[in-house]
């Protein structure tokens, strides 16, 4: 081969007559074609990574994606539905008797007959119940009859609790007819007060106006307990939050949903603070009575005001001074 033929087979652009020199230039630059192929199979091999890459990280979240939408489809229980089962494994102690003889200072029985009390007795003594106290007794000839048929037949295991009747509440005078019923149904065999939960809440004199708790109008009432030293189980209010609102924030609110009457709207009801209020007030009026707040007087979710049964001068409660009484056995007679 003729020297003017190297540049042409060495490569592209060298027109030069060809000297030794020229061809000897020529061969000591790379291919400029193997070069550019390097770089794009490099390139190429960096792209294929990062799609491999890419697919490893979107692939998870796929997935995830993919498990989200398809958790609605599938059967997801509701709070009613829900049952879930206690993987808990212990031995299991049965308490049906309690150790020591106890008083059951809230219990409801309207009307009964002789042979449910012998029933309800029989059952007392299954379970060490010593004294229960009948909450229900009504007043007059139904306060007599109930009287009768329980502590009649069993006087040392059972109280009866008088009732008030508002059949005349819009009659002027009311409050003084009320202390005088409660004084012969003491003699009749009473040995206390109960006052239902619709004082307060749902008694209304004939003009549409609420019963207050603190009415004066029942001022006679708690003086003549005091004077005849018996003690008011009273119920005022209920849980507060049958007052809040009815949403999934109420800490009731499934127990609602199941019983929608206990509900207590602002429009029907007045605020359990209110409610409250007028309460601590009565206490505060009466400090000779003695009160027994049912329910504990709807403050079990704050315990520290759970501890005594007395409100100060200004209608608060006192934690040191409050004293919701339930006694001990060993306190019946001295007390009922």
């Amino acid at each position: 081969m003729r020297p003017e033929v190297w540049p042409l087979v060495l490569g592209r652009g060298f027109r030069s007559a060809g000297s030794p020199s020229c061809v000897k230039m020529s061969r000591t630059f790379k291919n400029p074609r193997g070069t550019m192929n390097s770089r794009r199979t490099i390139t190429f091999f960096f792209v294929i990574l990062a799609a491999i890459f890419a697919a490893l990280m979107v692939r998870p979240r796929a997935a995830m994606t993919q498990q989200d939408q398809a958790r609605p489809n599938q059967q997801t229980p509701t709070i009613d539905e829900y049952q879930p089962k206690s993987t808990l494994v212990t031995k299991e102690h049965k308490i049906e008797r309690a150790k020591f003889p106890f008083i059951d200072i809230h219990s409801h029985h309207w009307n009964p007959t002789a042979e449910e009390v012998d029933r309800l007795v029989k059952e007392m003594d299954t379970i060490n119940l010593r004294v229960m106290v009948n909450l229900s007794g009504g007043t007059g000839e139904e306060l007599k009859k109930t009287v009768a048929v329980m502590k009649g037949r069993y006087p040392d295991r059972l109280v009866v609790f008088a009732n008030m009747s508002y059949d005349d509440l819009n009659t002027p005078g009311f409050g003084k007819r009320v202390a005088a019923r409660l004084q012969e149904d003491v003699k009749n065999g009473a040995q206390g007060l109960k006052i239902f939960k619709n004082f307060g809440m749902d008694l209304k004199y004939s003009s549409g106006e609420r019963v207050h708790v603190d009415d004066p109008e029942f001022d006679a009432v708690f003086e003549k307990c005091a004077e005849l030293k018996i003690p008011v189980l009273i119920h005022v209010a209920e849980p507060s939050a049958f007052f809040d609102p009815w949403d999934y924030h109420n800490e009731r609110w499934q127990e609602l949903k199941e019983f929608p009457g206990r509900a207590r709207p602002p429009a029907k009801y007045p605020p359990f603070e209110t409610l409250m209020t007028e309460r601590n007030h009565l206490f505060a009026k009466h400090a000779k009575t003695n009160f027994i707040a049912a329910h504990l007087g709807f403050h079990g979710r704050l315990p520290g005001q759970v501890s005594g049964s007395r409100a100060d001068g200004q209608g608060h409660l006192r934690s040191e001074r409050i004293q919701m009484v339930f006694p001990r056995a060993g306190d019946a007679r001295r007390i009922f």
